[in-house]
């Protein structure tokens, strides 16, 4: 296609971060929006890509550096709200794709692509969820100015550097021996970071993808607890997973987003009430084969399993010793 810049809010996070990768071996040019430069360092040595430090909440903002952008991704996201403007659901998830759709229609830019979430609605349980379908539906409201939008909706993302396996491998790290865990029957069909990067390159330049909303799922459905037992197992975590029931899940999200980093909020158990599993899976469809955790993780995680044995062999050796 004759486009060749391409605009992503939110590539320096995780998804970004491999997005922009692909997109410059694609021969494109990418112009990335952060909020601190510093977080974008790795960003900064690649020649086609342009770090933007600004506020991408003002439209003004958005309306300045949009211009020369051929297309508009919008990856941004959190998964708990903090304090401050910017920082909450409703601004990022609900506002932000509103007023990403307003400037591409300013600028006459005629294409989007918009990250999603799966088991959003209108009525679904977590705000994180609900305010996910307002931002969806505020970016495909674009349509009626003539931009072609297509939104998707991924399970958990894995892959180096997820929130996901290394959140639970660090919080495994730090549990003596028992580790409580909240909504262990959680249905989740993890999908690797890379297979979503290409789905959203596939739908790129297609014209039949306007409009759609795709699901994103990887080929296996497990529950929490099996995936927090396997990052154990990977890890040399010897833990004792504790499944904990409803009433203790709900008192575990109300304690735990009062600590510093919310490792877990009670927005998060509402959200485990909805499967993150896909009724149609699109990966398919799109002609890509999606891998399983088992065949990525351990590459970025099984190293510590390796060490940990290691290191508990040569101990028991007395190998350790000069």
């Amino acid at each position: 296609m004759a486009a060749k810049r391409i605009a992503i809010i939110g590539g320096s996070g995780f998804v970004g971060s491999h997005l922009v990768a692909a997109l410059t071996r694609e021969g494109w040019a990418t112009r990335v929006f952060t909020r601190r430069r510093s977080r974008a360092r790795a960003l900064l040595v690649v020649p086609t890509c342009e770090v933007i430090e600004t506020d991408v909440h003002l439209a003004s903002n958005l309306n300045e550096h949009l211009a020369g952008c051929d297309v508009v991704v919008s990856l941004a996201g959190i998964l708990n709200e903090h304090a401050g403007a910017g920082h909450r659901f409703q601004d990022v998830h609900a506002e932000l794709p509103g007023k990403l759709a307003e400037a591409c229609r300013y600028h006459g830019i005629e294409r989007m692509l918009h990250m999603s979430a799966l088991g959003v609605d209108a009525d679904a349980p977590s705000e994180y969820l609900r305010t996910k379908f307002r931002g969806e539906q505020a970016a495909h409201a674009a349509a009626a100015h003539g931009i072609a939008v297509t939104s998707f909706r991924p399970s958990v993302i894995f892959g180096p550097g997820d929130s996901f396996f290394n959140r639970f491998a660090g919080l495994l790290a730090l549990s003596p021996f028992v580790f409580p865990l909240a909504c262990p029957h959680a249905r989740f069909a993890p999908v690797y970071v890379e297979d979503v990067v290409r789905a959203f390159l596939a739908t790129l330049d297609d014209d039949a993808a306007a409009g759609r909303r795709y699901e994103l799922c990887g080929p296996q459905t497990y529950t929490l607890r099996e995936l927090v037992a396997y990052t154990a197992r990977l890890t040399g975590h010897r833990r004792n997973i504790v499944g904990l029931g409803d009433r203790l899940s709900r008192l575990q999200g109300r304690v735990l987003e009062r600590v510093p980093g919310k490792p877990f909020s009670f927005d998060n158990y509402l959200s485990t009430k909805i499967d993150s599993t896909c009724s149609c899976n699109a990966l398919e469809e799109l002609g890509i084969v999606p891998r399983s955790v088992e065949s990525v993780v351990p590459g970025y995680l099984g190293a510590n399993e390796r060490n940990s044995w290691l290191g508990r062999l040569r101990a028991s050796a007395r190998r350790d010793r000069p």
